[in-house]
């Protein structure tokens, strides 16, 4: 009985699981999504990454070298006249090409006199000292004649300035010099040159002259170039204009003398000019005040700038006192803005 029951019994049946149905199911999805043909409605992912990186790049802020410069010193017209702020007009101008030179002051030659005794005999007493001024006619000194024993006055033939004196009290006077005079309403500059450079300079070329401290400015034109005064070297002499008795004989001078000029269609004084986060800049007029705008500069002489970019002819710009421009720029960038510039800015 037990065996037969055994022999009769069937294995059970397997029902499909739950992996075997989704397995069904991707592969119809799948055989489904391989018939269709592309949808124009769904383009690629990449299509939109130009658009996207176009609208990244309008977004981002602009780089500080693409930012107008909206920097403005305010400054009023009242306080612009008050220090002395003053307007010029870009435009042609001469540049000089310069050769820089280096000499000193000494007296003209032709506007100095040396002073003798008329009559041989002992200096009684001297009444001028070196560097006393002098009148055409004034007494120097007093002389008792050797012949006659009568005392005469030794008088300046000329106005000017003493020199040089080599007369004392109680000295004999001869043939010697007694006394050098030399009218310093103009002086001699002698201005040393290269040999390079002696071919280059001739008379009636135009010179600015400086002193060494810069405290004394003047100009002339040269009237000898060669080798003479004892220096073996050739020299340049200008003839040099001296009213005021300012330029005195052994000070040392800077000389720039005027090689050749060449005419530029837009130039600016060179005071114009001032320095910005290391740019060269001038100061033009805006509203309520005066503007930096970074210029590019060409030749030069220290007179006249030449533009080559950044200012057009015609364009007016701040030319005299732009130190006191930048000096209230740099006020209101530290917050202090008053419109009113120190007393003390318009000084150099």
């Amino acid at each position: 009985m037990t065996r037969r029951l055994a022999s009769h019994a069937r294995p059970p049946r397997r029902r499909p699981g739950v992996p075997a149905l989704g397995a069904l199911l991707l592969a119809a999805l799948l055989l489904d999504a391989c018939s269709r043909p592309p949808s124009a409605a769904s383009p690629p992912a990449r299509a939109a990454e130009p658009a996207a990186a176009a609208n990244a790049a309008a977004a981002a802020p602009a780089t500080a070298d693409d930012a107008p410069d909206t920097r403005l010193a305010r400054i009023t017209p009242q306080a612009a006249a008050t220090v002395g702020i003053r307007l010029a007009t870009a435009g042609p101008a001469e540049i000089a090409e310069v050769l820089p030179l280096y000499g000193l002051i000494k007296p003209d030659a032709e506007r100095t006199r040396e002073v003798i005794a008329r009559f041989p005999g002992t200096v009684k007493s001297v009444h001028k000292a070196i560097g006393d001024a002098v009148r055409a006619g004034e007494t120097l000194a007093t002389i008792e004649s050797n012949e006659s024993l009568q005392t005469y006055a030794l008088t300046a033939p000329i106005g000017g300035i003493v020199t040089a004196r080599e007369a004392d009290p109680g000295e004999q006077a001869g043939s010697e010099v007694l006394f050098t005079i030399a009218d310093a309403g103009s002086v001699w500059v002698e201005l040393g040159l290269f040999p390079a450079d002696a071919a280059r300079v001739r008379s009636g070329q135009r010179v600015q002259i400086d002193s060494v401290g810069g405290d004394l400015h003047g100009s002339g034109r040269i009237g000898l170039v060669g080798v003479f005064g004892g220096s073996p070297t050739p020299t340049a002499r200008v003839v040099l204009a001296n009213p005021d008795r300012r330029w005195t004989p052994g000070l040392f001078v800077n000389g720039r003398v005027e090689i050749a000029s060449t005419t530029v269609s837009v130039a600016v004084q060179a005071a114009a000019l001032q320095t910005l986060d290391g740019q060269r800049v001038v100061f033009v007029p805006a509203e309520g005040g005066y503007a930096p705008r970074a210029v590019k500069t060409g030749r030069e002489d220290g007179r006249a700038v030449e533009i080559l970019d950044g200012l057009e002819a015609g364009e007016s710009y701040v030319a005299a006192n732009s130190f006191v421009v930048k000096a209230e720029l740099g006020k209101a960038a530290l917050g202090d803005d008053d419109s009113t510039p120190d007393a003390a800015a318009a000084k150099p």
